[in-house]
């Protein structure tokens, strides 16, 4: 009996000291959150100008504030409405508890809560809302440990971080910057005032959807400043008569959707928290230009609609697959300006910059005919503009026989470089490639940097080479910077929560020389002026670019630069069928790249307009007496190329 009486007495000790350390270890384990506070934090977007592209969070946007950055009228504001012996008690309000004990008996229910600051913080971080002796009972016991581990201040830090505001907001700086577009210290008292009378019940005094309740609850927030003699009358009164300006934003400002879900893939592997790291991404992006680039590719997009339309061809396919994509950049640099993925971004995802692989056509052909003026000829020298056939084994061991044509069927015999790629003439462009050399070709390419889907064969002269526009955009850079290839880039820096700056350089490397890459963009220049790509004209700047059709007119190009800004404009149907045979680069792209430089010029009208003469670069009469040509040491006059035409009779097909 003794023993039994020994064993009961204890269980009466252990458990009541067993549940004390339970509660004692879950208080330090949950308290923890608040002590040592790192909550989730927004990640926010810039272009280069310091303009919000986008907000990117997981379940709570919230930016942060420290308390040394929030104004003491705030403060005031808070502590007014909600908790003003803030300052003296520790945790928990003992008077403001006893009456409220007495309205809740009266009443027969709790309905009273007389929550200090600390406790609603505890409540909105490591409780429940419902109402139970339980939960407020823990409520009390988690308060009066945060007051012993933290300072006042740091407590009013977490409350203004943490609180939730509605719309959304999550923290005093979010809703400030969501509500009325603001940072804290621009904020009147009247706008301060709505703010801290939200947490009460963010929904029903939402500024965006009660306005006139969101004002009535400032009102007696400022009402109870002035019964405290924290304000005068004069402030109380020009308060209570202001009437904000409110936004309804969307949470993630997502103005360039695009470019973020480049940055996204860019930035995932480095930053695996970039949705709740809080970090600042500064792009390379100019927004300004991003939306003249948007408005350039819609308005392309309903032109060839348009056409379609009045030709009593459009159909399904072409409404449903029609897409295009442009990018634009500094070509020195490699900065990418703007970078516009598709027409329509919610209904299409799809990035065709960067993820759509294409055949740039005819696009391709300033590579090659660079790769012939590197090897000694000049924009002088004469390449045969006629049929051939080739003849080559196929995959079952037949003899395959292959007669390539010109976009009109049009033969105008010898012609001089200039000439064949100003109006972007196929079979000069493949007499060239096989008179030089397949392997000589390929080789030039290489030492471009252009190593990677080669084609095997003498297709390469079509541009058959399977690129995105970002990867021709590179490619591009050796033109458009007088012969250095820059990688493009699009994230200038990332700033860490922490304030470490990590700066992101870009590689670039000389390939060419100026005064070689010139004579390509002089030809390139008459392609803009006389050739195929007119249609990309601007008035009051130097324009060179190339347009480009693939086979059946699956894709329309333009590729172009002016002295100081590149650009790169596609179109094509999604499911790669052919466009209508009238939609070449020309008409199709090309106007898209003017629409898109007007524009530039209008944003920015100092833009460098003319085209520097390298000092190694020279002009000399060419047979037509009437005309010079630019030559350079490489590619020289006429009298030295002249003699080393491609001998092509025997070739000739009639």
């Amino acid at each position: 009996m003794k023993k039994y009486l020994w064993i009961m007495l204890g269980i009466i000790v252990v458990i009541p000291v067993g549940f004390l350390g339970y509660i004692i270890y879950s208080f330090e384990y949950e308290t923890q959150r608040l002590i040592n506070y790192q909550p989730r934090l927004t990640t926010e977007v810039y272009d280069r100008n310091g303009n919000k592209i986008a907000n990117l969070f997981s379940d709570e946007h919230r930016y942060y504030v420290s308390y040394a950055n929030i104004p003491p009228r705030l403060i005031e504001a808070l502590l007014a409405i909600e908790d003003t012996t803030f300052f003296e008690h520790h945790g928990v309000n003992p008077d403001a508890i006893m009456r409220a004990i007495i309205k809740d008996v009266t009443a027969g229910k709790l309905k009273e809560g007389a929550s200090t600051i600390t406790q609603q913080l505890v409540k909105n971080t490591l409780l429940t809302r419902e109402k139970k002796l339980s939960r407020k009972f823990k409520e009390v016991l988690y308060a009066i440990r945060i007051e012993q581990e933290l300072t006042k201040e740091q407590i009013l830090e977490r409350y203004f971080n943490e609180i939730y505001l509605g719309h959304g907001y999550y923290g005093i700086k979010t809703a400030a910057d969501g509500y009325f577009r603001k940072p804290l210290k621009e904020l009147s008292l009247k706008e301060m005032a709505m703010l801290v009378g939200l947490p009460k019940a963010p929904n029903f005094y939402s500024p965006t959807k009660n306005y006139e309740l969101c004002l009535g609850r400032a009102n007696r927030v400022i009402g109870r400043m002035f019964e405290l003699g924290w304000i005068d009358q004069a402030t109380y009164d020009k308060a209570t008569q202001e009437r904000p300006k409110v936004y309804n934003d969307t949470l993630s400002k997502n103005s360039g959707p695009y470019v973020i879900d480049e940055v996204m893939r860019q930035l995932g592997d480095a930053f695996p928290d970039i949705r709740s790291g809080g970090y600042k991404i500064y792009t390379t992006i100019d927004m300004r230009l991003q939306e003249s680039g948007y408005k350039a590719l819609q308005s392309g997009r309903e032109e060839i609609i348009k056409r379609a339309q009045e030709a009593g061809a459009l159909d399904e396919n072409i409404q449903k697959e029609l897409n295009g994509a442009l990018i634009s950049l500094d070509p020195y640099t490699g900065e990418v300006l703007a970078m516009v993925g598709g027409y329509d971004y919610s209904l299409s995802p799809f990035n065709r910059v960067t993820q759509a692989k294409r055949q740039p056509g005819s696009a391709f052909k300033p590579f090659l005919y660079q790769v012939a003026l590197d090897s000694g000829m000049s924009p002088a020298s004469l390449v045969p503009d006629i049929a051939r056939t080739y003849s080559y084994g196929g995959e079952d061991g037949e003899e395959k026989v292959w007669q390539p044509k010109n976009y009109k069927n049009e033969y105008k015999g010898m012609v001089t470089i200039r000439d064949a790629l100003t109006h972007s003439r196929n079979l000069a462009t493949i007499n060239m490639v096989s008179d030089i050399g397949f392997g000589k070709i390929t080789g030039g390419l290489r030492k471009y940097g252009i190593v990677e889907n080669l084609p095997p064969d003498l297709s390469i002269a079509l541009g058959t080479i399977s690129l995105s526009p970002f990867e021709l955009a590179k490619y591009y850079t050796m033109f458009a910077s007088g012969g250095a290839l820059t990688n493009p880039i699009l994230i200038r820096q990332v700033i860490t929560p922490k304030g470490e700056t990590i700066r992101y350089e870009n590689k670039s490397r000389q390939v060419n020389t100026p005064e070689q890459i010139y004579l390509m963009t002089s030809i390139l220049q008459d392609v803009v002026r006389h050739g195929t790509g007119t249609n990309a004209r601007v008035a009051g700047i130097e324009i060179a670019g190339k347009t480009g059709t693939t086979n059946k007119n699956v894709d329309a190009w333009f590729a172009g630069y002016s002295p100081s800004v590149e650009t790169i404009v596609w179109f094509g149907h999604d499911n790669n069928t052919p466009m209508r045979r009238s939609e070449t680069g020309g008409r199709a792209a090309a106007p898209v790249f003017r629409y898109f430089y007007e524009d530039l010029l209008r944003i920015y009208p100092n833009t460098k307009r003319t085209f520097d003469v390298p000092a190694g670069v020279y002009r000399a009469p060419t047979d037509d007496a009437n005309d010079t040509e630019a030559f350079t040491d490489t590619s020289t006059a006429p009298d030295a190329t002249q003699e080393n035409a491609p001998k092509t009779e025997e070739k000739l097909l009639f």
